[in-house]
């Protein structure tokens, strides 16, 4: 469909669809506020769950549909691409957030435990690079254990919201999940999750077109698999993203705006395991490259980052913002120029 219009016309595309990204993500956002007040879920873990996976629909059908057309590099760059530009956001925000340090402010358990279980989902398909090619049915045993780390930390994240063995240390810049009224919160949520509901569809559909228009757009400049999907495909489809955690720093929803980031990206190592079974000619992680895990270790090295600046919790740092963010933003930007330079 995207073949056959003009330059103009993608480029026209592309940006309505990302219109619709930020007009669905900010009302998304606050919904998901709503309904962790109305459920009791929390902040935190409505962010990490709920609005996390919504967010990566788009990037969801990217990865699966280059699995099955079997570009292996485009599938598995943009969803280890898009956690390190996800996690990029969260230093945007930051500099956003002038009160104090969003680390500092946004401390939440639930959001660090999350972050280390992010660091050991990281860490699978690396072993699976080094270990022997062997496949079930074409898919990779790393891709099964991926699903079964992912399904046991979301109950894990329940449970620690639920009875948390320590907390951490409230200051004045500390930013609380605090519910709406009682008599609000009684109300029903019934008709909030079918809106966010209807609204994770539309978002997913503006984000899928978002990347085919990229795809298109990319596929003209006659750019490398692993820079498209590192640079553009992740970028474009994280933009959800970035909408829905500045309208959750607007809203001073902090634990939100970092649960969501931080829950997507451990979703979307799971694009690794549908680019494993879409991708018909073997184990896809013996179908990458360099190029590929360097992306993969990048996003281990910025959750890392991340998760060392919730356990500190700097108030200030330079410039109004965390040291934590300054790093995240110089290895980032550091990584681009290296992919950059390797076309």
């Amino acid at each position: 469909m995207f073949a056959s219009l003009s330059l103009a016309a993608v480029v026209t595309v592309f940006a309505l669809a990302a219109a619709v990204v930020l007009v669905a993500g900010t009302a998304m956002t606050g919904m998901a506020d709503r309904i962790a007040d109305r459920t009791g879920l929390g902040e935190a873990l409505t962010g990490g769950v709920l609005l996390g996976v919504a967010t990566s629909l788009s990037g969801t059908v990217v990865s699966l549909t280059a699995a099955l057309d079997g570009n292996a590099s485009l599938a598995f760059s943009n969803g280890v691409g898009g956690i390190a530009a996800q996690t990029a956001f969260l230093a945007l925000a930051d500099i956003v957030y002038r009160r104090a340090n969003l680390e500092h402010a946004a401390a939440e358990l639930t959001n660090m435990f999350q972050a280390a279980l992010l660091i050991l989902m990281l860490a699978i398909p690396l072993a699976a690079f080094v270990m022997p090619p062997v496949t079930v049915l074409a898919v990779h045993p790393a891709s099964v254990l991926l699903v079964a780390i992912f399904c046991i930390g979301v109950k894990a994240t329940g449970e620690v919201r639920r009875a948390p063995m320590w907390n951490p240390v409230d200051t004045a810049e500390t930013r609380r999940d605090v519910p709406e009224d009682e008599d609000d919160a009684r109300r029903s949520a019934g008709r909030l999750l079918a809106g966010f509901f209807a609204l994770m569809l539309i978002l997913g559909l503006a984000g899928w077109t978002i990347a085919r228009a990229a795809a298109e757009l990319t596929d003209r400049l006659d750019l490398s698999q692993a820079l498209v999907g590192a640079l553009m495909t992740a970028v474009v489809t994280s933009l959800p993203e970035l909408v829905t955690t500045m309208a959750a720093v607007r809203r001073n929803a902090l634990q939100l705006a970092v649960g969501g980031i931080i829950g997507g990206n451990t979703f979307d190592v799971l694009f690794l395991t549908l680019s494993d079974i879409g991708y018909r000619e073997g184990s896809i992680y013996h179908a990458v490259g360099k190029a590929e895990l360097f992306w993969l270790t990048v996003g281990m090295a910025m959750t890392a980052i991340l998760l060392l600046g919730l356990i500190m919790r700097e108030k200030r740092g330079p410039g109004g913002i965390g040291v934590e963010s300054l790093s995240i933003l110089a290895i980032y930007c550091g990584a681009v120029m290296v992919q950059a330079l390797q076309g």
